[in-house]
């Protein structure tokens, strides 16, 4: 049986998330309802990065597998026509050996999380950024995030409601900068704990506005506590961007 891996972009902002909800719009239930239309076949998509509700991609990954043989170039031309029109895109469509997995085979995930740091909001980003109005300390941040660098407990930054069998991840990049009216943060790592990047985007808002000193951020993480973290922030600007594999 051929197995298909595309890479889709999409805005997350009219989605319940990614994973099938019964009676709600997923990213998943839109691929796999545009798969049936053009192959006739049911299969389940697998993604790498199972987003939240409003959390956008720019490079998500997900496989699935279909009975019959298809060209890669007529795959995504035909989801691409059924897709239409929600805003979900595929990038690339190419078959793979039957070993690979979206999920488990990947080993780094990259985020983006953007902020407009400006006095007036946007009309034309709405749902794509987080705007934050009060002037932020880009510098401020990009140190404290430098700070939770490396193989942690990062309970701290872990949703209540997370699954996952340990809190034991290793941040491998977090850093900030600046770009002009955005402030612009990156995450990456083998994997991330339910709600970590947004978490760990909200405590270091509260370090750029000076609400926090620097070294809190750090005092946050050991302290392995939920209750010691800052406000969460939104999916708005958050963005899956890169899954790499072997």
């Amino acid at each position: 049986m051929p197995r298909y891996r595309l890479v889709v972009e999409y805005d997350g902002s009219p989605f319940k998330g990614w994973q099938r909800q019964r009676d709600l719009p997923t990213v998943q239930q839109t691929l796999e309802e545009a798969i049936a239309r053009f192959s006739s076949e049911a299969p389940v998509v697998h993604a790498a990065g199972r987003t939240d509700t409003g959390v956008h991609a720019t490079g998500q990954v997900v496989h699935f597998d279909l009975e019959r043989q298809w060209d890669a170039f007529r795959i995504r031309e035909a989801l691409n026509y059924h897709l239409r029109p929600a805003p979900v895109v595929v990038v690339l469509a190419e078959q793979v050996d039957e070993s690979f997995e979206a999920r488990f085979s990947a080993i780094e995930r990259h985020y983006e999380y953007r902020i407009l740091n400006r006095r007036a909001p946007s009309a034309l980003e709405r749902h794509q950024v987080w705007h934050v109005p009060v002037p932020l300390d880009s510098e401020a941040m990009d140190e404290a995030a430098r700070s939770i660098l490396g193989h942690h407990d990062f309970t701290t930054f872990r949703a209540a409601e997370c699954q996952a069998k340990s809190p034991l991840k290793t941040l491998d990049r977090f850093d900030v900068r600046r770009e002009g009216q955005y402030v612009v943060v990156i995450a990456e790592a083998r994997s991330f704990l339910h709600h970590q990047v947004r978490s760990m985007v909200g405590s270091l808002k509260m370090v750029g506005e000076g609400k926090w000193p620097v070294r809190r951020m750090r005092d946050a993480l050991d302290a392995r506590d939920r209750s010691r973290c800052g406000p969460m922030a939104p999916p708005d600007g958050l963005y899956l961007t890169r899954v790499v594999y072997p």
